[in-house]
């Protein structure tokens, strides 16, 4: 799922001696079509079991179906719309919208689309894993796994 056009630039990170910051959110990184801000993880701030950052769907987007492979994921939506599609084979189907929180638990094959043609999704992601996209697997929904 690892997109070689993607890159990182990593924003400053403040270290104030136990309490690390990166203000206004850090750069930006495209991946599996969504665009997040920097955030959190491993990479930025040393940490060993969390990473988080703010996602952003585009009008019309869709993040690819994919697995977490051994990490779980938390989801709050500020902005906009959601649709996922999920379970073996994506057969299963969820709406999302602002001020919902979302567990996703680790497996669990996922497709998310945002519902709106004008509009972006807007999402603080959290995950207890420290390299963010390391372990995450694609998915084929045809191919029930």
């Amino acid at each position: 799922m690892k997109d070689p056009k993607d890159s990182v630039e990593l924003g400053a990170v403040e270290d104030h001696g136990g309490i690390l910051t990166i203000r206004g959110g850090g750069n930006k990184r495209n991946w599996n079509n969504i665009q997040y801000k920097q955030g959190m993880s491993a990479k930025n701030v040393g940490s060993t079991k969390l990473s988080c950052n703010i996602a952003t769907i585009p009008p019309s987007g869709v993040a690819y179906a994919h697995i977490h492979d051994g990490f779980e994921l938390m989801l709050y939506i500020l902005e906009g719309k959601v649709r996922h599609e999920f379970g073996d084979g994506c057969d299963k189907i969820l709406e999302n919208e602002a001020g919902d929180f979302i567990y996703i638990k680790p497996g669990v094959p996922h497709e998310v689309f945002n519902m709106s043609d004008s509009e972006p999704v807007v999402a603080f992601v959290a995950r207890s894993c420290a390299t963010e996209w390391d372990n995450i697997i694609p998915y084929d929904r045809e191919k029930r796994q």
